[in-house]
């Protein structure tokens, strides 16, 4: 593009859709749900079933948006299902003792209502049964309720489905039915507080139209964010699309955290973060052959057909397929690989070997798994069937590192700053038992809640959990009018740099950000380069972020996401700075403060902007478990959970 186009802004090519900047449109609810992912879907779904007027804000299309918008394959923490032979009260505080910095209120949840959630999903026409028996008799079958499993076929939580590709059509066509108002192509920008003041009672939110450049305010009685959390904080390209964090949707940006930030709303576990997982130049993971997950249990042989060892957690290898799915053994490839590669043991390539796995196991992988989950569905089962690929005579190439085959890739070393469990479990709203944030009128589900680690499962539960107790709070309330100058405000911050010359795009501000946050809150941290980051930060904001051009709507939502991006970065400075430790299990690396675990920092550093101030505070690992609430997980639940709504008890 031509410099002169650049530094006016012009040039862009002719827009599609009617601009209509500025424009208000005026709603209301009684339950406002922002993000239409799965969390989105199943909490709205359930606030309506309890007879509330509810409308959905969601940034891209809801039919098809969020990170399980392309499938899922599996459905986990299923403890209720009829097969299930673990205790799920055992499991829970096992789970507890053995995740810590995972919120194990939130992993309650989730085992409580997983299958409860996977029935209306069935209810709704997502299969999951083998109705037509093509497994009968397999070791992942249970013969009375014609469940298939998954990885473990002992203990029996992880189940198979049949049509999970089609899973967001499915609640799509759900909300509709309920008459919930989807409200697709629309950005969440703001929330709206009572008398227009942070920390208020939040009475909904503001957000733009990403192709007319409309804006809307939605005022409601209650309001969940269940747009997921931010990523694209440390490495951002939009061309390489293989990169960043692998199970995420690349549009999630966090947006509604970063709002819920400016109101007031307490946060934990920033410092976690959710930084690369497979740096800029990443696999697609799933796509080349990774046998510990969409994969599992597929064996992998080397260029001359030399099988790869399979072991448990304590290294005891395992001869056959069976072994591998017979009870919880953390069964993966040996972590020996590069080692074995290094010796000349195992000889480059690796395939992962489907014709010699049981045919069983096999049409698993490649029938179910392959090709029902989101990033496998069409690069490999799609277009390598239609090129021909045979899972009953071809082998696929296999990943070469331990990583990239047995757990999460970890980056370029300065860059890394995420857990190994690739963001999971990190940063986001601190949530009560209620699912509901500091703020009141407030709610939280899915990952935009701290310390969440449930996936798939997880956002639905904790979505169909939080969809009810707002409905309930929501019949307890009156409606508030909006601040109008809180309106005007938020309007002249969305369109500040509409029609202004620049000679920043949005491409090169967000890469900007990204360079400070590698570089300044890269590995290792110390305070003198948190705080240099900082300045940066700030840097950016007075400069490039005001030399940005907007040409369109689209660059419009982009510049935004890249504000967005901007506050996310500084909790995230502000939140290790806070945390004077170093942790292992948080991969959080503070070299002016090298003691790994003390014990007066084995707690949730929270955080929350009062008058401008970042006030910083902690809470117990197990505070869900503490005065005011019970002592048990089950106590807990059954006081807060609304079991009437429940169908397992």
């Amino acid at each position: 593009m031509p410099l002169f186009d650049e530094m006016t802004g012009q040039g862009a090519p002719e827009w599609p859709y009617p601009v209509k900047y500025g424009k208000e449109n005026e709603l209301s609810a009684d339950v406002l749900v922002i993000g239409g992912g799965i969390a989105g879907c199943h909490a709205a779904i359930n606030a309506a079933k309890r007879g509330a007027k509810v409308i959905v804000l969601e940034k891209g299309a809801t039919v098809h948006s969020g990170c399980s918008g392309a499938g899922v394959d599996h459905w986990g923490a299923a403890y209720t299902n009829p097969a299930c032979t673990t205790n799920l009260e055992q499991a829970a505080e096992s789970s507890a003792r053995r995740r810590s910095y995972v919120n194990g209120m939130l992993s309650y949840i989730t085992m409580r209502e997983s299958f409860d959630a996977l029935l209306d999903c069935e209810q709704w026409g997502m299969k999951f049964r083998d109705e037509d028996d093509e497994f009968a008799g397999s070791p992942m079958r249970d013969e009375k309720s014609k469940i298939l499993f998954a990885y473990d076929y002992t203990t029996r939580v992880n189940i198979r489905v049949n049509n999970g590709a089609h899973v967001k059509p499915i609640l799509y066509k759900e909300l509709l039915r309920l008459g919930v108002k989807v409200l697709d192509r629309v950005m969440m920008t703001g929330l709206l507080t009572e008398g227009g003041k942070p920390g208020g009672r939040v009475i909904g939110a503001m957000g733009v139209n990403v192709r007319t450049g409309e804006f809307y305010t939605v005022s409601a009685k209650a309001t969940i964010v269940s747009a997921a959390q931010y990523s694209g904080i440390w490495v951002f390209n939009t061309e390489l699309t293989g990169s960043a964090i692998h199970l995420d949707d690349p549009n999630n940006v966090g947006e509604a955290t970063a709002a819920a930030w400016r109101a007031g709303a307490e946060l934990s576990l920033m410092e976690r973060s959710k930084g690369p997982v497979h740096g800029s130049f990443g696999w697609p993971r799933f796509g080349v052959g990774s046998p510990t997950n969409t994969w599992f249990p597929c064996n992998l042989v080397d260029a001359n057909g030399k099988p790869v060892p399979w072991v448990d957690r304590e290294g005891n290898i395992l001869e056959t397929v069976a072994q591998r799915t017979a009870f919880k053994a953390g069964a993966s490839p040996t972590p020996d690989i590069n080692d074995m590669i290094a010796r000349g043991e195992l000889v480059l390539p690796l395939f992962a070997d489907l014709p010699s796995m049981p045919e069983d196991e096999r049409r698993a992988i490649w029938g179910l798994m392959i090709a029902n989950e989101g990033k496998t569905r069409v690069p490999v089962y799609q277009v390598f069937g239609e090129a021909g690929f045979d899972p009953d005579k071809d082998m696929l190439q296999a990943p070469i590192t331990t990583h990239e085959i047995g757990g999460e890739g970890e980056g370029p070393p300065l860059w890394r700053s995420a857990s190994a469990g690739g963001g999971w479990g990190s940063g986001g709203l601190v949530v009560d038992w209620d699912l509901k944030t500091n703020l009141p009128g407030l709610y939280a589900a899915g990952n935009a809640v701290a310390g969440e680690n449930g996936g798939h499962p997880g956002a639905a539960t904790t979505g169909r959990y939080s969809g009810r107790k707002a409905a309930e709070y929501a019949a307890t309330v009156d409606s508030l009018v909006p601040d109008r100058k809180q309106i005007d405000a938020e309007k002249a911050r969305v369109y500040q740099r509409i029609g202004q010359p620049g000679d920043v795009g949005w491409k090169e501000l967000n890469a900007g950000t990204a360079r400070i946050m590698q570089i300044y809150c890269g590995a290792y941290k110390s305070e003198r380069m948190l705080k240099e980051g900082m300045w940066w930060l700030d840097s950016i904001r007075e400069s490039e972020a005001n030399r940005t051009y907007v040409r369109n709507p689209h660059e419009l939502m982009r510049y935004l996401e890249c504000q967005s991006r901007l506050t996310i970065s500084e909790v995230i400075i502000n939140a290790s700075l806070a945390r004077q430790a170093s942790s292992q299990i948080l991969d959080f690396h503070r070299v002016d403060y090298p003691e790994v675990e003390p014990k007066e920092w084995n707690k949730f550093i929270t955080l929350k902007l009062q008058k401008d101030s970042v006030v910083t505070e902690s809470l117990p690992l197990n505070y869900y478990l503490t005065e005011p609430y019970l002592s048990t997980f089950k106590e807990n639940y059954e006081a807060h959970a609304s079991l009437n709504e429940m169908r397992t008890k």
